[in-house]
């Protein structure tokens, strides 16, 4: 007898709301076309530390069906978990205790540093999967694009609050984590009035400024981003000028983590993570701190990072993992590979992989960013798709 055809599916990265949705679509769109879905646990963990055997191993691989995927559109994170491994710079302290030492040896490539690749490809063919469908940000897809290159057979799917994936207009998880921000932030308005405070919301954004500019524009408030450094004197200034006009005399403005202001310059701290990025110092509170020295004011930093990406997801987000996830399997039914699900120009399609040698998508600070007023541009928009931003911007 014919084997069944088996698609696998992986979550890497940070999760963000609507992944389960994304996992839904795929096992209910793909099982009347007669495959199999496996859910790889654990991100691209679930191929590197997979141990082989008769069975499929229980601890990364989870078989995928109507049953047990039928209600997790309706909660947000992913339930086949998540983490931040790198294939290629598998350090010897998480190298699974199975792999012998004449496997290993030829997987060095400096000193403790192993690249898994070659496991990888091998755990898919143990498996039996036709199609790999990865849902990540740049760096989980970026490793997407080395397997295609080993010729993997597989779709990627964009996920991430930064919105920053290249090739693409919309991520997974970005309208969540502005309706998120709205909320958190008019909730404590409140706080701020009641005593007269100047507010920092400090966003995820390492690179690209995306969250902060959509959640100034939907709460009106100020924003600073990664893309261009700002004049520390000119966004206080700007600050005390709408505590000032607010008869409830506060302030705020939004804060990428990774903005800095002309002159300065903020560390980073911890341990590198498998793909380079070190945890960045608090922009919030040193923000804050500095307002306050500056001009005496009574300010506080709330960190909005992690609560954004709570939750289940909102309907831009939920219409778009559903979607995402039926596209992935019409483009493996049209017998595709190596391509991303993408939106260009407001509509549905799909795309190259990201390039690892390309950073990751960022705001074009001239058309979208009022330098001067530390606002997004609020006018000029005929002809740009609803919410979103052109893809070469």
């Amino acid at each position: 007898m014919a084997r069944s055809r088996r698609i696998g599916i992986l979550t890497g990265g940070g999760d963000v709301p609507g992944l389960n949705a994304v996992i839904k679509s795929i096992v209910y769109q793909s099982a009347p076309m007669g495959y199999e879905v496996l859910g790889i646990r654990r991100g691209w963990e679930g191929l590197t530390h997979l141990q082989q055997g008769p069975e499929l191993d229980p601890k990364y691989i989870l078989p995928l069906n109507y049953g047990n995927t039928r209600v997790i559109d309706r909660t947000g994170g992913t339930m086949l978990h998540t983490s931040r491994v790198n294939p290629r710079k598998m350090r010897a302290s998480s190298v699974p205790k199975h792999i012998s030492a004449e496997r290993l040896a030829p997987l060095e490539v400096a000193d403790g540093i192993f690249n898994f690749t070659p496991v990888v490809v091998d755990n898919i063919a143990h498996l039996g999967l036709d199609y790999l469908i990865p849902i990540g940000g740049d760096d989980t897809l970026s490793f997407a694009g080395v397997l295609d290159a080993q010729g993997v057979q597989l779709i990627g799917i964009p996920k991430t609050m930064d919105n920053d994936v290249q090739g693409t207009e919309y991520c997974i998880g970005f309208s969540t984590a502005i309706t998120r921000g709205r909320e958190a932030i008019n909730r404590q308005r409140t706080i701020l009035g009641s005593h007269e405070r100047i507010g920092i919301f400090r966003m995820f954004g390492r690179d690209a400024g995306f969250t902060a500019l959509y959640s100034a524009y939907v709460t009106g408030g100020r924003c600073v981003i990664p893309e261009i450094e700002f004049d520390l004197q000119h966004l206080i200034d700007l600050l005390l000028e709408d505590k000032g006009n607010n008869s409830s005399r506060y302030a705020f403005v939004i804060a990428s983590e990774g903005a800095l202001w002309q002159g300065q310059s903020l560390s980073e701290w911890g341990e590198a993570d498998a793909y380079g990025h070190k945890k960045k110092a608090d922009i919030g509170l040193a923000l804050a701190e500095e307002i306050r020295r500056h001009t005496g004011q009574d300010t506080i930093s709330s960190d909005l990072t992690y609560e954004l990406r709570g939750g289940e997801p909102d309907v831009l987000d939920y219409i778009a993992a559903n979607t995402f996830g039926n596209i992935a399997v019409d483009l493996i039914r049209q017998g595709l590979r190596g391509r991303l699900v993408a939106v260009q120009g407001g509509k549905y399609t799909h795309t190259v992989l990201p390039d690892p040698k390309v950073p990751p998508r960022s705001v074009d600070v001239a058309s979208m960013y009022n330098v001067e007023r530390c606002r997004p541009h609020y006018s000029g928009k005929l002809g740009l798709p609803l919410m979103l931003t052109p893809v070469n911007a």
